[in-house]
This record gives structure tokens, sequence and C-alpha cells, in this order.
């Protein structure tokens, strides 16, 4: 059934915007393609290995391209992306160290990195991990799904990275050649000697190859399973989105039911190190706060000499949504709820003011500052959707939106795009770099492809950060070319969101032609449409998607009905389901 709408009405100012940054983000990721990319993929600059500037930096050059695509940008988006992906596995699998003695024998094996930690896995893998949104059926990626997910599942013999007795990833740095089991470094983190200053530019601030190895000096206790290391379900995720193997589910839930665990024995918290042997800080003395990247992981900064809190705990709550993903249960988003209230429930009251702390030591909680810890708490208010779970979450003009407020965020939102857009453009311009004078982390700045301001606007979504897959409220499908992406002349704004239901705006800005379309309940169709409200009239669905066709000028708004996280998630588009 094809629901028509047909309520004639001048473009709104919003649709007319959304079409156009479209337009103008493809533009400009050309602009940068051409400028920074050969004709085999390659980014013309220096590869090097480490935590500062990697491979996992030059593919972060295309972050969102992928999202872009799947968003309605053209072909020519997706082409550039698996251009310039094909082309940073041979650049990086060709490159190797001399000093660091992890890479060797090529920075990528298997394509994949052969050891290094998911702060910076997660970078790469978040562009990699979303081209399943638009190109499912691409045989190198479903190798690829498989052969990643396999090297965290001890399926790979030469990457033992996981210990199935004691559910564990064994160390921080892991990758294709298994993990490292002793202290790392700060060579193994900041790469090979190399000529730093006065050549390059060192986007972290070090002015030369001293103080990058100065940042890593405190880098060191890396052995035993820390949080961070969540992130790489999302590659069982993507497997099992791709092939519908059960084994994939099950290794990724035995891993996040063993975190759950962890925080419940640990006063609702989780941990930052886990030993090799399963127990609580088990490789830091005992102390459940230890390791790099933990709750007490404070490092001199070497240009100033100041303190850094470098808590890097947050990225794991991408387990906890791969896990309702996947099944649908809401108690994984307690874990993560749970250890907000508990670690909040810390604070303390100094001259009238509540500070809240953020980290922890020897000496017990400390890093207080007057916003509460926050990390993932937008995440469980996006998959919760209860009001009492916005408690913690910053203030945000889209939740104001999205509350009926601030209705001139959407255009602001995309104006401030464009005003961005001309600022990286002028930079591209005025960039008189050569490739040799570049490190992979230079050319970042540019990048056009902002994922946040449409993911919110036109899908209700979550900016995929960190290697996650795409939280969305829907997603759409050009039935006619059959591709993912929503039409060309269609505009969409998602303009309402609760537990159950979704209210769309949807345009159709041309005047002479109709447009079909598919929304589809979910990134992944994990969410079931109950029933569509188009102008009064509620009309029962009972699927995963809907098809509509927008007449010309036409400018409706359509409220469906919901009942999220019930299907299994796929990568298939709804064609190929129906």
């Amino acid at each position: 059934m094809t629901i028509v709408l047909n309520t004639p009405f001048s473009p709104p100012q919003w649709a007319l915007l959304e079409r156009e940054l479209l337009n103008a983000q493809t533009l400009a990721c050309e602009r940068i393609f051409d400028k920074y990319f050969d004709e085999r993929g390659y980014l013309l600059c220096i590869p090097r290995w480490g935590g500062n500037d990697g491979s996992d930096d030059a593919i972060e050059n295309l972050a969102g391209w992928p999202v872009l695509h799947a968003l309605g940008a053209p072909d020519s988006i997706l082409k550039m992306y698996k251009l310039g992906w094909e082309g940073h596995l041979l650049q990086y699998t060709e490159a190797k160290t001399v000093d660091v003695e992890l890479a060797r024998d090529g920075m990528l094996y298997k394509e994949f990195p052969v050891s290094l930690d998911w702060f910076h896995h997660g970078e790469s893998m978040s562009v990699f991990n979303l081209q399943g949104l638009s190109d499912p059926e691409d045989s190198s990626f479903l190798t690829r799904v498989r052969r990643y997910a396999g090297l965290y599942m001890d399926e790979d013999q030469q990457a033992k990275n996981y210990d199935p007795e004691h559910k564990i990833i064994r160390s921080l740095f892991n990758g294709s050649r298994g993990p490292l089991l002793r202290k790392a470094t700060a060579l193994d983190w900041a790469g090979d000697p190399f000529e730093a200053e006065g050549r390059f530019d060192a986007a972290h601030g070090e002015r030369n190859f001293d103080e990058m190895l100065a940042h890593f000096e405190e880098y060191t206790d890396i052995v035993g399973d820390h949080p961070i290391n969540l992130a790489a379900t999302t590659m069982a995720v993507n497997a099992y989105m791709a092939t519908g193997d059960q084994k994939y589910k099950k290794w990724l839930l035995e891993y996040v039911d063993a975190w759950a665990q962890r925080a419940k024995d640990n006063n609702d918290i989780l941990p930052s190190n886990i030993g090799l042997d399963g127990t609580i800080g088990g490789e830091c003395d005992g102390k459940w706060y230890g390791g790099c990247y933990g709750w007490g992981f404070t490092v001199v900064v070497p240009q100033t000499g100041e303190l850094s809190n470098r808590n890097a705990l947050y990225r794991g709550v991408a387990g906890f949504g791969n896990a309702l993903l996947i099944t649908g249960d809401r108690s994984y988003i307690d874990v993560w709820r749970k250890m907000l209230e508990s670690v909040n429930g810390n604070s303390k009251n100094e001259n009238g003011k509540t500070l809240y702390p953020h980290m922890f030591g020897d000496d017990g909680w400390y890093g207080f500052d007057e916003l509460p810890y926050s990390w993932g708490a937008l995440d469980i208010f996006y998959w919760s959707m209860d009001a009492a779970d916005r408690k913690y979450v910053p203030s945000s003009e889209w939740l104001k939106f999205l509350d009926g407020n601030s209705a001139e965020f959407p255009v602001s939102a995309m104006e401030d795009e464009f005003s961005s857009i001309r600022q990286k453009m002028k930079g591209v311009e005025e960039d008189t770099s050569s490739p040799d004078t570049r490190l992979s982390d230079n050319t970042l700045q540019f990048n056009t492809a902002n994922q946040t301001c449409l993911t919110q606007l036109m899908m209700g979504g979550l900016t995929p950060r960190f290697g996650e897959p795409l939280h969305a409220r829907v997603r759409y499908f050009d039935p006619t070319k059959r591709r993912a992406g929503i039409p060309e002349d269609v505009a969409a704004l998602v303009v309402g969101m609760s537990d159950t239901t979704t209210t769309l705006s949807l345009a159709n800005i041309s005047p002479v032609k109709s447009r079909k379309m598919i929304i589809q309940a979910g990134a992944y169709a994990e969410h079931q449409i109950i029933s569509v409200e188009v102008d009064g009239e509620i009309i029962a669905i009972n699927g995963t998607f809907l098809t509509l066709e927008l007449r010309p000028s036409t400018v409706s708004t359509i409220v469906m009905r919901l009942e999220r996280y019930i299907n299994q998630p796929t990568f298939s588009h709804p064609w190929d389901r129906s």
C-alpha cells in the first residue's frame, strides 16, 4: 500500500535548506577528496604509526561520508568513501615501522590495525561500520565484517584477543596480531622518531618528537580488560546483521553481560581494569579504578606541566547500546543508568555549589565540577525516552525543539552548517601544505560531513561515534532508484518523539514531479510501525516500513505509532525484506 500525501503548500525554509545542505556537503566533500587523496584512494600524507597519528586518522578524514550517503547524498559520496577505504588499507599495510616492534611488518594486517586501543580503533571503524547502511551486499564488506568480528571471538589463532573462560579482551592494546601483554612504552604509542619540529603541524599541540613521547610516558598500564573494549562489539553486531548467524549475537551478549556483572560487583560502577584472571583491578594491584584511560588516569601535559584527566570509560556505552539493539532488552540501559547515579551520588557542597566527581584515585573521588558526570546520559535517555533519564543530560537545543520549544532550531542549525562549510572550504583553498609535510590528522579539520545536524533533524538519531552503529528513529529509501537515502526533491524533519510515537514533517519541493519514498522504523528496522496518522486518518501498518507518494509542492505532517526494539536488526533494505 502506498499512502498519498497531497496537501499543497509552498516549500518551508527548513526543507529548502535541507536539500541545499545535502548538495553543499557533497560538493565540499568532492573538493576535499580531489585535493587530499590520489587516484588509488591514498591520503596524500606521510603515513605513520601512533596514537596521535596513524591509519585511524587517515580514514577518519572520511568520517560521516557513509551516513551522508545514507541520508540521500549522491552515489559519488559512496564511491569516494569506498575508494578511500580500500586505499587506506593498502597504504597502511605497506607502511612499516622501524623502531616500534608492533608494526615492523605493516601497520595493518588482515586489513585491520595490528595492535592498538579502541580509542583509536573506534575512530577508524566509525567509518567502516556504517557502510552497511547503504551497501550491505558489497562482497568485500561482508568478508570483512566476518573477519573483523572473528578477531575478537577467539576464531583467529594469530589474534588471541578474547579469553572465553574469563570473558575478557586481554589487553587495552589489541588487534589483528593479538593483545599486547606487557606494559606499553611511549614509543609503542608515539611511533617511530621523525622530523616533527618545523616540518609538521602536530595537531595535538606537541612541538617536537620528545614532547610526543612525553605525552605517552604514563600510558603504560594496558594489560587486562577495559570498558573501552566494549566498542569492539559493534563488529559482532555488523556480522550478525549481515549474516544472521547466532554466534555473533551469543558472543556479544556473553561479553556485555560479563561487564554488566562487573559493574554490579563494583557498587554499580564499571571498573576500569579487569585482570587476566578475571578479577576486578587484577593488573593494577586490585585497584578497580586503575589502568590507562581509567577512573584514576590523570597525566601531565608535557607542553604546560598541567594535569589532565583522561578517563575514557565513556566509550564503553556502545556495548550496552549494541546489546539493546539486538535483544530489545531495556535492562541493558540500567547498567549505565545506575553508574551515573552512583558516580553523581558522591557529589559535595562547596561555597553553596553542588560539585560532582568525574575521577577516582587512591584518595577517593576527585575531578569535581559543577556539571554532573554525564557521559552516556543522552544515549540512555534516547534509548529509554523516560523523562527521569534526562536528569543528567546536558542542555540541548535539539531536545528543546523536540519538546515543542526552540522552533527556530532546524533553520539555525543548518545555517550554522553552511557557515562551517564556507570556513572549511576557505581553509582548503588557503592550505599550502604538501604531501610530505602533512600528517594524517592535519586534514581532519576540513571534513565537511558533519553527521550531527542532519542525523538529528532528518532521522531523529544520535551521532555515531567511537565505532558505534547508527541509532535512529527513522531511515529513508528511494524505491524508484532502489537505494538508501531520501529521494530527490524530498525533505524530512523529525519534529517530535516519544517512547511510542514519531512525528515527521515531509515536503516535496518540486512543483512538477511526484516523489515516492519509503520510511523505515529504526536504522536497521529494529522498530515496528503499528499505525500512521495522516490528515486525521489512522492507517494500520504493522510492519517495519511504509511507502508514501508525495505529490508536487506537498507539505504534510504524519504521526507514526511504534513499538521500539522488537525486531531483530538487519542491513537488508525494505524491498529485500518484503
